[in-house]
């Protein structure tokens, strides 16, 4: 089952009409900063001089991870499926913030190790009740990973034809932190000990055995090389089908918004394998969690928010959102000089 997708660069014969009329607003130039290159990144990926957001749509992917048993985590993984029934019934920090802003949220079993009850808001895509134990075992098959990236494909296609040209992810999933640490670490070479954090809580008791069990692990599989035999040995459900899911939004040129650390070590597996992904992301924010600042440089990434973040669950993208529709809207309906009679 090969992976096959298509993502075109963006165009670069707009990039000067952009700027252009960036340029001609009234204002001194450069003034609006960030939102200025956030409002050319948007035109270039929808390929216009009046881009649009519409309809808006945060996915949370969800699953279990078996190296919870190792005691990596300051949580039982029972609250996995505890968070996605209050994501379910609007609870949730990214459920008040998707309404705040009028975001459409949709919940992905990804790979819960629970039967969740069914919800309108809910999508069954369970690929395992969990993965397994990666100090032992690797989390997943090269099959099981490969239909979870094409898995999170899927969805994004059915929000692609439902009318969605802005998307972004986040997940749930107790442990995914140590998933998202080895994959930083396998896939950027940085030092094991400055990709590690303490996740949902760890005291320097735990932060230390946390690390202890990771080094185990990697000495376990230290023969594995190549972006997906990383992604199947110690990912998630959960985080392969994001980053399947940013290669198709990608693919359907929309306008993708990153969260955190965890939904950034997907996209590092994505890119790995289509480096034109981040031409269409923009990251919301950088978040508390050590090793989060060094993943985005990796991606050579200027975050829009810095607000000591570090809950997942999507909370930076929906943040973020509202300074995407701000940039949209002095671009398109901000005057020029010539149009307001000022003077420059």
């Amino acid at each position: 089952m090969p992976l096959d997708f298509v993502i075109r660069p963006r165009s670069k014969t707009l990039c000067s009409s952009l700027q252009n009329k960036i340029d001609q607003k009234t204002k001194p130039l450069g003034s609006l900063g960030q939102l200025e290159s956030l409002a050319l990144q948007i035109g270039l990926c929808q390929n216009t001089l009046t881009p649009r957001l519409n309809k808006p749509c945060i996915i949370i992917f969800a699953g279990d991870h078996g190296i919870v048993e190792s005691g990596v985590s300051a949580y039982p993984q029972t609250v996995t499926a505890q968070m996605a029934a209050n994501f379910l019934s609007g609870g949730a920090a990214i459920s008040v913030f998707a309404r705040q802003h009028q975001l459409e949220l949709l919940i992905v079993d990804a790979g819960v190790n629970a039967d969740l009850d069914s919800h309108p808001g809910l999508i069954d895509a369970k690929i395992g009740k969990g993965t397994k134990n990666f100090l032992t075992y690797p989390a997943m098959t090269s099959e099981a990973c490969i239909k979870a990236i094409q898995t999170g494909a899927e969805l994004v296609f059915q929000q692609f034809i439902n009318g969605c040209n802005c998307i972004g992810f986040g997940e749930m999933g107790i442990g995914n932190t140590s998933s998202a640490t080895l994959l930083m670490h396998c896939l950027t070479a940085l030092p094991l000990a400055q990709c590690v954090g303490r996740g949902a809580g760890l005291n320097d008791v735990q932060l230390q055995h946390k690390l202890s069990i990771l080094q185990q692990a990697l000495h376990q599989h230290k023969d594995i090389a190549g972006p997906l035999d990383i992604l199947a040995t110690f990912g998630g459900y959960e985080i392969a089908m994001m980053a399947g899911a940013y290669l198709k939004a990608a693919e359907l040129g929309m306008l993708i918004m990153v969260d955190g650390f965890i939904s950034g070590s997907a996209l590092l597996a994505a890119c790995k394998l289509y480096p034109q992904v981040l031409e269409y992301c923009v990251f919301s924010h950088v978040s508390g969690e050590q090793g989060h600042q060094a993943l985005l440089d990796q991606f050579n990434a200027k975050p829009l928010l810095n607000l000591d973040l570090r809950l997942g669950e999507g909370s930076g993208v929906a943040l973020a959102y509202p300074l995407l529709q701000s940039a949209v809207a002095f671009l398109n309906e901000m005057a020029t000089f010539a149009e307001a009679g000022v003077d420059h």
